[in-house]
């Protein structure tokens, strides 16, 4: 059964178009994020891991080690069933640094340029083979189609053939399509979901060809069983493979192949969040292999029984052919394709951007005047055609003289040297740079001595020099080779980092690899002072507009604004926008610019824990701690609420002034949300918190007793204490506590006090005055009534009549002075009936001494008869409080109403004044102590408290009524409730 070739491009094509409408429709959103941002959409991306050699070489494997062939499965399998632990460190790495392949996670583990210059080098080389090996398969297959007579396949071919061109044609059209949606800066949602798309394809062909091998060719499993009884030597082949001695090997090749590939790298750890996802993984993905895995026996004894006249490698589409079905030939020879094809794309983006990151943009800077994101998506589209034509010659060069299982074993074997390195960054935070150079680059040159220059110079053997001993080489020798190459690799690698010292920045890169950035909190200082001035460092590197645009993002994927000036904020802008440049441009040259431009001051770098960081870190990981580090994550988090919580103001600075800890009390207590402060520098909050704790931070006295200092025109008094903590890391170097006590109400009621005793001093001192005066007076009053009987004169009358009016005037006032000083706080057992219009009359007169404030009228209709019951003086006491808040507040000649009410067991009266009123959000604070409205020195804050209190014992009630006039909205009425006087009600 053959095709046309018309065809069978058709068909070619029109799947391409179909990857190339599924990529298109998802970057435009058409495909809902349901299902775009589904896990299982992840886990079907991963399956580019099964490329074209795992739709057609495992066959080929399976037929050479039998059951060794598992080990393909089996090594990545055991990977991601332990991706938690395996996996999931190095995908946080990639996320939170922005590593996008291999490369930049080992320059950033190893902090050197020449490890990312010679990962790349070695990543080309090993990776060709693996290229050549999908442009092969494709060409073959559509060879095997097209054939006209029997399908059987030439592998020897000379010059450009037409099946070379029909190969050329496919790396042209997947060029165009990686180009298109893969050489973008953005995440590759499009891309994701097509290699998704492809994968599901490809199991689905590879399974349905399976079980027409099982129930179309055998029958049955019951006639599987037959068959293999019936024919043993198959059987025989699983357990004794054709290849013997190699098969162990194997296991230890493909067990390193989903760290170090590069595509699967790129797509599982650089493009997807394993973080979130860690945990399907584990059973999702080893299950996709299970279903790769399945179909390989059945396949590979089915092409036995058919006889198919084609290597072990293509059964997978020979059997199809024979069974004579076209529309299952037609979905295995698509399987093949987009294994090939999902493969291809992702290994030249890998590709592309290491060579890009890690070979030119180090050598030939970007022109910063123009727009470097065009710059570099052109140089990532050139490279991608590069590295196409590069895998194309390859292919050509090698002329189809390898089966697929051999180019894909020089290409895992090579990428296996870089197991030491990777193991490393996890697991051994000795590895240096010198160790990981010298023993890559010497496991390299063993495979390419013994592997890759025989398969294309056709060496089968080398001399010595200076010897007569010969080593064979070439691809049959492929598992000494394996063995020799790692083992000098590894034993280099650990040697030579053994005795040679860590730079100190390769040191603390390897303690951030080894854990996490917790292990190292150290606090960095940068000398820029504002995110503005970001834009300003970075405009000479990469030009106003490119600066302007990073900065721009940073920000707004930290939600900072552009005038966030806190040190804290700024250093994780920094570390944002160089993650985000090394997703750019890679992570040397990032670094290489920020170090440049916006550097850490060394001075600080290794002194002060950065406890910010530590409280960000450990928030993100506070679903992933467990056990006894869970446990003391939950004391962390207890003792930090208690001092959140604390009713005292409390605030941590560190050894540079920087704010680490910032209270609810002290937020109330400064007026400055804690969120605001935290991680920015004491020279940055307001006044007048800026110089006092400034002064105190800076001065060698550990106590501030009552400094006053001024908030919102007012006085304020508050007292500070501090305490020094050392740091955790170098001994004599600490931080501060503070802790400020609000004092003010204590001063303020100490000072009332003070007045209090002047008031009664002067109380004392008005009674001696009195009784002194009180017999001058009574002495006038006496002459004054002789002289009114002495003579008949109506001017002396008059005279007289004056005298004695206002001797009883000087009498009353120095009664009431007498009074007042007497005022005291009685039991409700000693009230007494208080006539209110008397006591209203009384507070009215001592009120009209003040001749220094407002002349007011106050009108007294309180009626004669509303009595209460209680102590007179300190009624006195609630009139004159009222009388002379209502006079302060009234206008000139203004009107001072007091009215009475009653009811069967009260008496309510009322002061009303013409004043501005109260406003409303002062109501509920105006019977606070020391709160007032007045003038600084005008008032104490203490009359209506006084007053509240005194209604209180009374048994009263006090309201407010504001605006009282309502028609002129102004005024202010004060309405209290007092029980009557039970004799009065009698």
């Amino acid at each position: 059964m053959t095709f046309e070739l018309s065809h069978v491009a058709l068909i070619g094509i029109s799947y391409l178009l179909l990857l190339f409408g599924i990529a298109w429709i998802t970057e435009r959103g058409w495909i809902p994020d349901a299902i775009t941002s589904h896990p299982i959409t992840y886990i079907l991306s991963l399956g580019i891991f099964a490329s074209a050699w795992a739709f057609y070489g495992v066959i080929d494997l399976a037929f050479s080690y039998g059951y060794g062939a598992l080990a393909y499965y089996l090594g990545t399998g055991a990977l991601f069933l332990f991706a938690p632990v395996a996996l999931a460190p190095l995908a946080e790495l990639a996320r939170r640094h922005q590593v996008h392949s291999l490369a930049d996670l080992l320059v950033f583990r190893y902090h050197s340029h020449a490890v990312g210059a010679l990962t790349t080098l070695c990543m080309l080389l090993g990776i060709l083979p693996l290229m050549a090996l999908q442009i092969q398969a494709i060409a073959d297959t559509m060879h095997i189609l097209t054939v006209s007579g029997n399908p059987s396949l030439p592998l020897q071919g000379t010059g450009l053939t037409f099946k070379d061109l029909m190969a050329l044609c496919y790396c042209v059209i997947l060029a165009l399509f990686t180009i298109l949606f893969g050489s973008n800066r953005e995440q590759h949602r499009g891309l994701i979901t097509a290699m998704a798309f492809e994968s599901l394809l490809k199991v689905c062909a590879l399974c349905a060809v399976g079980l027409v091998a099982v129930y179309g060719i055998f029958g049955g499993l019951g006639g599987l069983d037959e068959w293999l009884a019936d024919h043993p030597e198959n059987i025989a082949l699983l357990h004794t493979p054709i290849r013997d001695g190699s098969a162990h090997t194997l296991l230890l090749v493909f067990i390193a192949t989903a760290v170090t590939m590069p595509h699967i790298f790129h797509l599982g750890l650089a493009e997807n969040p394993l973080m979130r996802n860690s945990h399907t993984v584990t059973w999702a993905f080893p299950l996709f292999l299970l279903l790769m895995a399945l179909p390989v026996f059945p396949i590979l004894w089915a092409g036995f029984e058919l006889a198919v006249p084609l290597p072990a490698q293509y059964f997978t589409l020979g059997v199809p052919i024979l069974f004579n079905s076209p529309g299952l030939t037609v979905l295995a020879f698509l399987g093949g394709l987009s294994a090939a094809t999902g493969a291809m794309i992702i290994i030249t983006l890998a590709l592309a951007t290491m060579v890009m990151n890690h070979w030119l943009l180090p050598t030939f800077r970007l022109r910063a005047r123009h727009d470097i994101y065009r710059q570099l998506l052109w140089l990532r589209r050139i490279l991608i055609g590069a590295i196409f034509l590069g895998g194309y010659l390859f292919y050509w060069i090698l002329d189809n003289r390898y089966s697929l299982t051999n180019l894909a074993l020089l290409a895992f074997i090579e990428t296996l040297q870089f197991l030491p390195g990777t193991f490393a960054i996890m697991f051994w935070t000795k590895g240096n740079r010198r160790g990981m150079l010298a023993g890559l680059a010497a496991g390299t040159l063993i495979w390419a001595g013994g592997l890759l220059a025989p398969v294309i110079w056709h060496i089968e053997a080398l001399t010595m020099p200076f010897t007569d001993v010969v080593i064979p080489v070439g691809i049959e020798h492929w598992s000494d080779v394996t063995l020799v190459s790692l083992g000098v690799n590894t034993l280099i690698f650990v040697i030579i980092s053994l005795i040679t010292r860590q730079t100190e920045d390769e040191h603390y890169s390897a303690d951030l690899c080894a854990a996490d950035e917790l292990s190292h909190p150290v606090r960095q200082a940068l000398d820029v002072h504002s995110a503005l001035e970001f834009k300003t460092r970075l405009a000479k590197p990469l030009g106003k507009v490119t600066a302007s645009r990073e900065v721009d993002i940073a920000l707004n994927e930290l939600n900072l604004s552009i005038n966030e000036r806190r040190p804290y904020a700024l250093r994780r802008l920094r570390d944002q926008i160089e993650g985000n440049l090394s997703s750019l441009m890679g992570i040397h040259v990032a670094s290489e610019i920020m170090d440049k431009h916006l550097p850490y001051q060394v001075a600080e770098a290794r002194d002060t824990v950065d406890i910010n960081l530590m409280e960000n870190r450990l928030s993100e990981y506070r679903d992933h701690l467990t056990g006894m580090a869970a446990e003391l994550n939950n004391l962390r988090l207890y003792h930090r609420k208690t001092l959140e919580e604390l009713p005292m103001a409390v605030c941590s600075l560190g050894r540079d002034m920087e704010i680490l800890m910032w209270n609810r009390a002290m937020a109330d207590l400064t007026e400055t949300p804690g969120e605001e402060v935290t991680g920015s520098r004491l020279d940055d909050i307001a006044e007048p918190w800026r110089s006092l704790l400034t002064e105190f931070c800076n001065g060698s006295e550990t106590h501030y007793y009552r400094r006053e200092i001024e908030l919102n025109g007012r006085p304020h008094w508050v007292s500070l204490h501090k305490a020094a903590i050392e740091g955790t890391i170098n001994a004599g170097v600490y931080d501060q506590v503070i802790l400020l006590e609000d004092v003010t109400e204590t001063q303020l009621l100490e000072q009332e006090l003070v007045h209090s005793e002047r008031l009664a001093s002067v109380g004392r001192l008005a009674a001696g005055v009195a009784h002194e005066i009180g017999n001058p007076i009574t002495g006038i009053a006496c002459l004054a009534q002789n002289l009114r009987y002495e003579s008949e004169n109506p001017e002396i009358l008059e005279t007289a009549e004056q005298i004695l009016s206002q001797t009883d005037r000087v009498s009353r006032i120095v009664q009431s002075l007498v009074g007042f000083s007497h005022t005291g706080h009685n039991k409700k057992s000693d009230f007494q009936a208080v006539i209110l219009r008397d006591c209203a009359n009384e507070a009215i007169q001592l009120l009209s001494l003040q001749k220094d404030k407002n002349q007011v009228l106050f009108s007294n209709d309180i009626a004669a008869n509303a009595i209460v019951a209680g102590d007179t003086q300190r009624i006195i006491q609630v009139f004159i409080n009222l009388l002379s808040n209502a006079r302060d507040a009234s206008p000139e000649q203004g009107r001072v109403t007091l009215e009475s009410s009653e009811d069967e067991y009260s008496i309510i009266f009322s002061v009303t004044d013409e004043g501005s009123g109260i406003a409303p959000e002062h109501i509920e604070q105006i019977f606070e102590p020391f709160f007032t409205t007045k003038e600084p020195g005008e008032g104490t804050g203490l009359g209506l408290a006084m007053v509240y209190s005194i209604v209180d014992d009374h048994g009263g009630y006090l309201d407010i009524i504001s605006p009282a006039d309502t028609v002129h909205n102004r005024g202010a009425r004060f309405t209290i409730k007092l029980p009557r006087h039970i004799d009065s009600v009698l």
